[in-house]
């Protein structure tokens, strides 16, 4: 993409790739400063995740009240969530209301999927172009492109010689789907597919579900909201997101100091089962500290779920297929389920252990493996993301001698505050890139910290009339050691997760978030504005 000196000038202050939470907040936030500012998005509505993701079953794991924006008491207000979890549709109802109560979608541009963007060393902007042909210009590019939105599906020999539907569950489609009378197959047991399955057994054909690994699962406990509850909640707003800015991982839960051999095994016992009981991710995140760090502590924990699977499961051998051995609780995403363990006592649905029995080739009427072929009408990926990275890597981003971001980040990815990347001055990554807290987070509470210090930085440079900023080698140095430090002592390393990038075929092996907590990631960047940007160079 070449530049004429007749359009040197950017059109735009700032372009936002991505109509998410993220790119929606980042769009209200620039806009106020009075920057020129315009969003690509790719789906033909804003949402991100809410808009892609409809397969059936599709909800909120966080709870509702701790996952909205907070910035706008008048938004607070206003919107009442219906359920505890919300599900996807409501979800995307409401980010559609946000939009239009502050008057967002005029500055974006739907159905604009971006194939590349280049930086000009020499106008200091960047030239962005979509698979439509058009372009624009900006002095700053901004990814909003979420940490989970690169679907997977792996290349299973055979793919293209199946006869019947296909799709991976981010990509289901926007119209109703039967499967009262089809036979379908669901490959992945995932957080995913545990929604999936317990939604869709209960009316289907028949289903096989073809699971590599058996994942410890809590129940959501999920509910309506009353109207007495729901005042409540309006109250007490303050208070939630104060819990939720100093926990953790940005939730309403927080981690116990103690430690499990700090208490009895009946106390433990007991604590366990109250956790269990309680809604949403308590018992993963608000549960003793070195459960992450120590692993005869982890199997007290480990235990306890096996037990609670096997006491649900009538058939013992499909119980042991789904009970989880092989890694640690809590090194992995835990899914949360509302009914997954009562969809295999269906005399209609069977479960197939694909390491025993791999998956040989999809053949032109179902899935064959090594006991035999499955005859389906419809196969159901739902097999993850290329997390953090795979979005970017989607996009020709080349920086300013030209190297590709995804040649840089081949051997993994290398950041400063996860939020810039050495070589390519003046983008921002806000919202689920690599080595940043919003990976490993209740997501919009670490989108909203992210989107604001990169609005509070552009007003920064605005007022001194600073038109580059680009991280040093040496920060983002430092910030990967800090990266590899957070993670350092804990299980994760020990898992074959997503988390560690484990999930991709060839993609280097390596902790892909930030396991520091958001209270650090925040006094960490914070601490990088108060001395007037320390770690990058301003021009």
């Amino acid at each position: 993409m070449s530049q004429s000196a007749a359009d040197a000038a950017p059109e735009f202050d700032a372009v936002i790739i991505g109509a998410g939470i993220a790119g929606l907040y980042q769009l209200h936030l620039l806009r106020k400063q009075g920057m020129r500012v315009k969003v690509l998005e790719a789906g033909s509505d804003v949402g991100g995740t809410w808009y892609w993701n409809r397969y059936p079953g599709a909800r909120f794991d966080s709870e509702s009240y701790s996952y909205c924006y907070s910035f706008s008491e008048a938004l607070l207000e206003e919107w009442n969530w219906s359920e505890h979890f919300a599900a996807q549709p409501e979800t995307l109802r409401y980010l559609q209301w946000v939009s239009e109560k502050l008057d967002l979608r005029r500055d974006i541009r739907f159905n604009t999927r971006v194939s590349a963007a280049h930086y000009e060393p020499d106008s200091r902007s960047w030239r962005i172009r979509a698979e439509d042909g058009s372009e624009v210009r900006a002095r700053f590019m901004i990814t909003a492109l979420g940490g989970l939105s690169d679907p997977f599906t792996p290349d299973i020999p055979g793919r293209a010689d199946f006869k019947g539907e296909s799709w991976h569950t981010a990509r289901w489609p926007h119209h109703p789907v039967d499967l009262s009378d089809k036979r379908v197959a669901v490959i992945g047991t995932g957080a995913t597919a545990v929604q999936l399955i317990t939604e869709i057994a209960k009316n289907i054909g028949h289903l096989t579900v073809f699971q590599r690994t058996a994942n410890y699962i809590k129940p959501l406990r999920n509910g309506p909201i009353d109207d007495v509850t729901q005042a409540r909640i309006h109250a007490e707003y303050p208070e939630i997101f104060r819990k939720c800015r100093e926990s953790f991982a940005g939730f309403i839960h927080d981690v116990d100091p103690r430690s499990v051999f700090d208490v009895s095994d009946e106390e433990r016992r007991a604590i366990y089962e109250r956790l269990w009981a309680e809604p949403g991710f308590g018992f993963w995140l608000g549960n003793f500290a070195d459960i992450a760090t120590d692993r005869a502590a982890n199997e007290t924990i480990a235990e306890f779920v096996r037990e609670k699977i096997r006491e649900r499961v009538r058939d013992p051998k499909v119980a042991a297929m789904l009970t989880p051995t092989d890694h640690a609780f809590g090194t992995k995403r835990v899914p949360l389920e509302s009914g997954y363990f009562e969809a295999f006592n269906r005399d209609n649905v069977k479960l197939v252990d694909t390491r025993a029995t791999p998956i040989e080739r999809i053949t032109a009427t179902g899935v064959k493996t090594s006991e035999g072929e499955f005859p389906v009408d419809i196969i159901i990926f739902a097999t993850g993301f290329d997390a953090a990275t795979g979005a970017h890597n989607r996009i020709d981003i080349r920086g300013d001698e030209g190297q590709s971001l995804k040649e840089k980040w081949a051997s993994g990815p290398s950041t400063f505050l996860g939020m810039q990347t050495v070589g390519f001055p003046n983008m921002f990554i806000v919202g689920g890139g690599p080595q940043n807290s919003a990976s490993f987070c209740n997501v919009p509470r670490c989108i909203e910290q992210n989107v604001e210090w990169v609005a509070e930085t552009l007003a920064w440079l605005r007022a001194k009339d600073i038109t580059y900023i680009a991280a040093t080698p040496e920060a983002e140095a430092a910030w990967g050691e800090h990266v590899d430090e957070t993670v350092a002592g804990t299980l994760i390393p020990d898992t074959a997760s997503w988390f560690m990038g484990a999930n991709i075929p060839g993609k280097k092996r390596g902790f892909l978030l930030y396991a520091g907590g958001l209270p650090t990631f925040r006094q960490k960047c914070n601490e990088v504005a108060a001395t007037g940007y320390a770690g990058f160079t301003l021009a």
